[in-house]
């Protein structure tokens, strides 16, 4: 029972230590064929060495140094938005072959994009040097229009015009202005111009345009630029102005000041720039031309990289014998898996044509196996549920097969909702339909985490809707699928109207809100909650009352469940003492107290009783055998509640329950130290024991040095924590009923506040009402409240039940598998 593949779910696959002795010279093969397995994870028998004194460090660094190559053309790639080719089959290069080839490969494409980069940082500069050229022209174009224009008015019919029209003018002490000029980012102009302005206390003069966003050759990226000229007179404010050019990363360039030069300038830049823009296009030709050779074989040489790394890893934790011939792996295997293991070893045998082939033999150790299970995609994340908590130790009970049904039925319990399930299930399975498409996409964190408990989530969609149905809750809307309600009006007058027509008319059913409706002779709704409860003054108290006994029922059985789980590890670990000083005492103290509660709830449902329950197991401790809460004056005994007395006996009953709780506490606590104090003196006191054993024994774990303090300590913390936990772990329960009623409550408010408020408002608020409605349907009560019961249920799991059982100290499987390799990052 309970199968995941082909093996036990219930306990973990039987492991067993084997040893392997390969010849060296087929090591290699060796290891790759049991890659290819999947079954044995490799013990390091090299703990003493650091990884550069390892045997096959030099072939580890190699591979590394192929990952390093690899995943530079993975960035390659994706930056040219190519597609890498599926890997159709296994490639049979060489670790050598594969190395020179991945070397001249990228040696190929350095080269290449050094190339582009100096070429597109040349195009970037000639760009910018012809917007220079055309900018700053037209500066000067401007200036000297503006400066002819005013020296024709000033000159022309004036007295003060020169007699001699040859005769110059200038004044020999006339100062020559020089210029700089350049491109700078748009967002530094403004700072530019305010720290040359201070630099040469304002003896400057800065003309500036903006031109756009422009490649920057230095950083390769568009920028938002401004071609600037700034003028200035002596030679120290020209240095000034060069190094706060630098300083804000400014790109000067040459600039004559004749037409003509300007205009050869520019068509110089011109030439060139078409030059640039073929030979960068045919070197983008080749470029793309490389990089699709290396995206069809990348996947391929990724794997197998993969694959020789994870080799020779595995190769450093083998030992070498001192001729070097022989290496020796020392590995877990599953029982079951041991004959593929050989078949595996003998075909890499004859492949060899070795007339020595590797020895396969077990090993005798006290070690603890690791823990290994066999899942579907199915049972997949229930176990990672589970493992969450605590790997569990080596062929312990394993509590994923009860999970996989108790942890959707509680989250139904607290979130139970046809409608709300119907939307859970049409989202979880869209994700089982499309898992083929969904897994082979990077999909975010959320959206991830969601389809890796695809599963999970249908379960919990499908027992919502069961619960939903139990409690006739459409969306907070009671159903009528199974019928009409079964209450009717006790007047014959009032017995022909629906229960909806009574609601909205009192008159027609008076009695139905002084003394309730009688039931009709067809006997109680046939399944789930009659759905005339809902929108009554009393469904609230009448749900609360049925949610919270049902909460602590599930509880106490589920904590039972527990309890018996522990009675399976006993027996199969061979432990009669634990079965005797731990599970018959927890078993009495568990059910003496509340498995005696849960019996209560259950016979008052059926019997129909008044009984107080409250009442009922107050007076069982606080005055035992007194049931009817009877009180003696004056010689006269009354009784305070007389319903409270359920059957016969009761009283000597409920005193023998008390009495045999009281008892399990020191049953528990005190005889299993002492027992295994005298266990330990009686082996101690062994004179016949051999050295051989004493060897023997000592590398047990059974073995160990015997402390009775800390035996005596630890008997009683797990005590304490049962008999704490019984009653803080029954009350924990009760969130079953406080989340359902929650989630409940919240669904109608956004019923009948949000959406019926809008309806009898008229069209206009309508819409706003439907589409808050639905909002707060999907934000709070699909999204924070699935969160929620979750978390909830989980809790559950972890603390109320696996804590009866469940130790969780072991450690996982780790197989040495190139299906895990692959799936890794590079």
């Amino acid at each position: 029972m309970f199968k995941g593949g082909t093996m036990d779910m219930f306990r973990s696959e039987e492991m067993q230590l084997m040893q392997l002795m390969m010849p060296a010279e087929s090591a290699h093969d060796t290891v790759a064929a049991l890659g290819h397995v999947g079954l044995l994870q490799f013990k390091d028998l090299n703990t003493d060495k650091n990884a550069f004194q390892r045997s096959y460090a030099t072939q580890v660094k190699r591979c590394d140094e192929m990952a390093r190559k690899l995943r530079f053309f993975h960035d390659q790639v994706q930056k040219s938005e190519l597609i890498v080719g599926a890997r159709m089959g296994q490639d049979s290069w060489e670790l050598d072959e594969l190395e020179a080839k991945l070397d001249e490969l990228e040696s190929e494409l350095l080269e290449i994009n050094g190339n582009s980069e100096r070429l597109q940082r040349s195009h970037s500069e000639l760009m910018e040097l012809q917007l220079v050229l055309e900018k700053a022209g037209g500066f000067f174009d401007d200036a000297q229009h503006r400066a002819s224009a005013a020296q024709f008015e000033s000159s022309s019919g004036t007295m003060e015009a020169p007699l001699l029209a040859g005769e110059s003018t200038t004044d020999s002490k006339t100062v020559r202005l020089g210029f700089v000029a350049g491109v700078i980012q748009q967002e530094k102009l403004i700072a530019y111009e305010r720290l040359l302005f201070r630099a040469t206390r304002g003896n400057m003069f800065l003309k500036s345009t903006a031109v756009g966003s422009v490649l920057d050759p230095t950083s390769g990226e568009k920028q938002e630029k401004a071609v600037f000229v700034v003028f200035f007179a002596g030679e120290r404010a020209r240095t000034k102005i060069l190094k706060i050019c630098e300083a804000f990363g400014a790109n000067r360039y040459p600039f004559p000041e004749e037409p003509a030069r300007q205009r050869q300038m520019n068509a110089e830049v011109t030439a060139r720039l078409r030059e640039l823009h073929t030979t960068i296009e045919a070197g983008e030709r080749h470029r793309e031309s490389v990089l699709q050779n290396i995206a069809v074989n990348l996947d391929s040489w990724t794997v197998q990289t993969k694959q020789e790394t994870a080799i020779y890893h595995t190769l450093n934790k083998l030992s070498v014998d001192t001729s070097r011939k022989v290496l020796v792996a020392e590995a877990w295997c599953p029982v079951s898996g041991k004959q593929q293991v050989q078949d595996a070893l003998s075909q890499v045998a004859q492949r060899a044509n070795s007339s020595v082939s590797t020895i396969f033999q077990p090993l005798v150790t006290y070690e603890q196996p690791p823990t290994y299970f066999q899942t579907n995609k199915v049972t997949h994340s229930f176990q990672e549920i589970v493992d969450a908590y605590g790997v569990a130790k080596y062929r312990e009970a394993n509590p994923a097969p009860f999970t996989i049904v108790t942890f959707p039925f509680l989250f139904a319990v607290m979130f139970g909702d046809f409608g709300h399930g119907m939307l859970l299930l049409a989202f979880a399975l869209w994700m089982v339909l499309r898992e083929k498409t969904m897994g082979r996409q990077q999909l975010d964190e959320i959206i991830g985490m969601c389809f890796g408990g695809r599963y999970v989530m249908l379960l919990l969609a499908i027992f919502s809707i069961y619960t939903g149905l139990i409690y006739n809750e459409c969306f907070s809307i009671p159903m009528s699928i199974f019928g009409k309600s079964h209450w009717t009006c006790a007047e014959e007058s009032g017995q022909g109207y629906s229960l909806l027509q009574i609601k909205w008319n009192e008159t027609l059913c008076p009695t139905a809100f002084e003394g309730g409706l009688s039931m009709t002779n067809r006997g109680p709704y046939p399944f789930g909650v009659d759905p005339v409860w809902h929108g009554t003054k009393t469904e609230l108290s009448y749900l609360n009352s049925v949610k919270m006994k049902l909460s602590i029922v599930l509880g106490v059985a589920q904590m039972n469940a527990g309890v018996v789980l522990s009675l399976f590890n006993q027996r199969y670990f061979r432990d009669k003492l634990s079965i005797i000083c731990e599970f018959i005492p927890q078993m009495i103290f568990l059910n003496a107290l509340f498995g005696y509660l849960c019996v209560l709830i259950v016979a008052k449902w059926i019997s129909g009783s008044y009984a107080d329950l409250y009442h009922i197991m107050i007076y069982m401790f606080l005055q035992p055998g007194n049931v009817d809460c009877s009180s003696t004056t004056d010689g006269v005994t009354t009784a305070g509640c007389p319903r409270n007395k359920m059957y016969p006996g009761q009283a000597g009953f409920q005193v023998f329950l008390l009495l045999a709780a009281f008892a399990a506490v020191p049953w528990m606590l005190i005889p299993k130290p002492y027992v295994l104090k005298k266990r330990h003196e009686a082996r101690m006191a062994q004179d016949s024991e051999t050295p051989n054993q004493r060897l023997t024994a000592a590398a047990h774990d059974e073995h160990e040095e015997f402390d009775f303090g800390e035996i005596l300590v630890h008997q009683m913390i797990h005590t304490i924590e049962f008999v704490l936990g019984a009653v803080s772990n029954t009350a924990s329960y009760l969130r079953l009923w406080a989340l359902s009623l929650a989630h409940s409550q919240l669904s109608a408010v956004f019923y009948d506040r949000v959406l019926m408020a809008g309806i009898s408002s008229g069209k206009p608020a309508l819409f706003i009402a439907f589409f808050v409605f639905i909002i707060a349907t999907l934000g709070v009560l699909m999204v924070m409240e699935t969160l929620s019961a979750f978390l909830h249920a989980l809790r559950l799991h972890w603390v109320e039940f696996q804590n009866k059982f469940y130790h969780g100290d072991g450690y996982k499987f780790s197989p040495f598998s190139f299906t895990i390799i692959e799936q890794e990052e590079l």
